[in-house]
C-alpha cells in the first residue's frame, strides 16, 4: 500500500536522492550523489530547495518511509535547466525507488504532480529527458509531453 502526499521539511535529503536517481547515466559511469549534486550543471536544481515554485510530492510505503517523489522547479534565463521553456514553465523531475517500480507509481506521480502545476496556476509543464530511456518518454507521452527540441543525449519535452 502505498499513498502520496508533499515533501516535508526534513525530508530534503530525499529529494536529492531521488534527484540523483533521475540522472540517467550508467551506474558503472555515474559520479557519486555529491559530486554530481554539487557540480555547477546540477546544483541549481536543489540549492534554496522551497523558494517559490518549488513543488514536491512523495510516494510512501504504508511505513511512511518514501520510494519515490516528482517535483518541479522554475528556472530562469540567466541560469536555465536542461528542459526549460521560460521563467514561467516549471520544469519536472521524477524517480522511483529501484525495489518500488513497475507498481504505477511513477504514472500516477506524474497525473498528480500535473494537477499541482495546474492548481498552482502553471499553464504548461517542461521537462528533460535521456533519449535513451524509453519507459519515461513513453510516460511522459501517455500524459500529452510533446517533443520540443533534441540534442545528441537528450530530448526536452513539453506539456501545455
Amino acid at each position: 500500500m502505498f499513498k502520496i502526499r508533499y515533501l516535508k521539511e526534513n525530508e530534503k535529503s530525499f529529494l536529492m536522492e531521488m534527484l540523483y536517481e533521475s540522472i540517467y547515466i550508467k551506474k558503472e559511469a555515474k559520479p557519486s550523489i555529491d559530486e554530481l549534486l554539487n557540480s555547477d550543471e546540477l546544483r541549481k536544481y536543489h540549492e534554496d530547495w522551497g523558494r517559490e515554485g518549488d513543488k514536491a510530492l512523495l510516494v510512501v510505503d504504508d511505513k511512511d518511509i518514501p520510494v519515490g517523489a516528482a517535483w518541479y522547479r522554475l528556472f530562469s534565463y540567466k541560469e536555465p535547466g536542461y528542459g526549460y521553456i521560460n521563467a514561467n514553465t516549471p520544469e519536472v523531475g521524477i524517480a522511483i525507488k529501484e525495489e518500488a517500480r513497475r507498481k504505477g507509481l511513477g504514472t500516477k506521480l506524474i497525473q498528480l504532480i500535473i494537477e499541482e502545476a495546474k492548481n498552482n496556476g502553471f499553464k504548461a509543464l517542461s521537462l528533460s529527458v535521456a533519449l535513451n530511456n524509453t519507459n519515461a518518454i513513453n510516460l511522459y507521452r501517455k500524459f500529452g509531453f510533446v517533443e520540443i527540441s533534441k540534442t545528441e543525449n537528450t530530448i526536452t519535452m513539453l506539456l501545455k
